[in-house]
């Protein structure tokens, strides 16, 4: 029995014989980043590659599968476009499922369009982005979430998120999907037993039933915890520096990064747009926004950068206020802690190196009293920004996690379906309900791993990807 079984593949998707919809069609795209470099790799992938290597590539021994090979690279009329590396895949056994040609080029921009333009000439189309993966989904090649891997790894900005990447792209997210649906079967099974025939098959003890999911709801939750954290890896925090004029907001930029970013002088107003740059913490990017400051008389230049940094501290995970902890607070700074109350905020006294009367004004027990000019403050900031953005939490990137919306949604609404059925067996209500509410959660986790997706999931993560891919 097979409990909420997958609906039939997406629109365009893969065919019974395992071959995609894409497959009547030889794509062709470069598949190095634009610019010049040491070379330029052309990818082509579908049933007339065979037949366009024998116009474009010209060797002078046979080319065999998956070995690199001498060979000039002609143009559609036999002319020398360049001497290169050229490697075929003979299908199933390339990226793609499909038979696939690799060109390394050297890497002249113009040699690269060139033999992508003589490919179209002989029939090819050119690929869209993201189509040499997708079509590695729709042939078998990958799960969808090894997909979305893929992105996440050309995409990844730091060696946290590359390594997050490359765990999901194990295939571990999908082995641990099909654990927790193999126990909920074994469940529902058992209550349609008890359903269809009662009087041969007994209904299970409703205690047994507890013991039996809780392992599957802590499993989900864990797989929750870990995909929020994995989002903050690829994502990051943005931490929005906010205060009065000349409290030390640019100071303070320019020391976490380590260089001189933004502009700092005694002059009230200097800073009028945000500026914005990135540093790791804990492995997680921390987008530092540096804002104008925040006063009441303000001429219409200013105001105009206070209306920024408005829009800045709205759409932050993080204030960070400072504040010139050596002066009693002004209105300014009042005003300025009023507006961040009740959101995530660390409270900066900066100057502590000239007095400190500003820290007894307000009672903030975690404020950081300090200066921008010591590395302790310093730490101790990067510290406080770890404990708001993600509690502090050494992540573990070396296991697969949730990556991608749809697979949120058929956890949780996996994890919702569950907690019903709980309480439904505390309540004592009948146990056809309750094997409803199990059968519902069985085929939301098949949306997670199993090929189920919709066609707009599908387009929308691969939409993400850049031609070539």
């Amino acid at each position: 029995m097979d409990p909420g079984a997958p609906a039939a593949l997406p629109p365009g998707g893969a065919q019974p014989n395992g071959r995609s919809a894409f497959s009547t069609d030889t794509i062709v795209a470069i598949a190095t980043p634009p610019g010049k470099g040491a070379i330029a790799i052309v990818r082509l992938s579908g049933p007339a590659v065979p037949s366009l290597s024998q116009r474009l590539v010209r060797t002078n021994a046979s080319m065999h599968p998956r070995v690199a090979t001498r060979a000039d690279v002609l143009d559609e009329g036999g002319r020398l476009l360049d001497r290169a590396l050229a490697i075929s895949f003979s299908a199933p056994h390339s990226y793609t499922g499909e038979a696939m040609l690799e060109l390394q080029l050297h890497g002249s921009p113009v040699v690269a369009r060139e033999v992508v333009r003589a490919a179209l000439a002989c029939g090819a189309r050119l690929a869209q982005p993201g189509e040499f993966t997708r079509r590695a989904f729709l042939n078998g090649k990958l799960d969808l979430h090894a997909a979305v891997a893929v992105a996440d790894l050309v995409g990844a900005e730091t060696r946290a998120a590359a390594a997050a990447a490359l765990a999901n792209l194990g295939g571990g997210l999908a082995e641990e999907i099909r654990s927790l649906r193999a126990a909920l079967a074994s469940v529902v099974e058992e209550l349609a037993g008890t359903i269809d025939f009662p009087e041969e098959v007994p209904e299970p003890g409703r205690d047994d039933l507890q013991r039996r999911l809780e392992p599957v709801v802590a499993g989900l939750e864990r797989l929750r915890h870990d995909g929020e954290l994995g989002r903050l890896v690829r994502e990051g925090v943005a931490v929005a520096i906010v205060g009065p004029p000349n409290a030390g907001k640019s100071s303070l930029l320019n020391a976490l990064l380590g260089f001189e970013r933004a502009i700092v002088s005694e002059i009230p107003g200097t800073t009028r747009d945000a500026i914005e740059d990135a540093i790791i913490v804990d492995g997680v990017p921390v987008r530092l926004i540096d804002t104008a400051g925040i006063r009441a008389h303000a001429d219409r230049l200013e105001a105009a950068g206070i209306e920024r940094t408005q829009a800045a501290l709205a759409a932050a995970g993080i204030a960070l206020v400072v504040l010139d902890g050596s002066e009693p607070l002004r209105s300014d700074a009042l005003d300025i802690l009023e507006r961040t109350a009740g959101r995530p905020r660390i409270v900066f006294f900066n100057k502590a190196d000239l007095g400190t009367r500003a820290a007894g004004q307000i009672d903030e027990p975690a404020a950081i009293v300090g200066s921008v000019r010591r590395q302790g403050t310093l730490d101790e900031l990067r510290a406080a920004i770890g404990r708001l953005g993600w509690s502090g939490e050494r992540i573990d990137v070396s296991r697969p996690h949730l990556v991608a919306l749809h697979e949120f949604d058929g956890v949780n609404a996996a994890l919702g379906s569950l907690r019903e059925a709980r309480r439904a067996l505390d309540d004592g209500e009948p146990i056809d309900f309750i094997a409803t509410e199990l059968h519902r959660a069985y085929s939301s986790l098949g949306h997670v791993s199993e090929r189920v997706a919709g066609e707009e999931v599908i387009d929308g993560i691969f939409s993400r990807f850049c031609i070539g891919k």
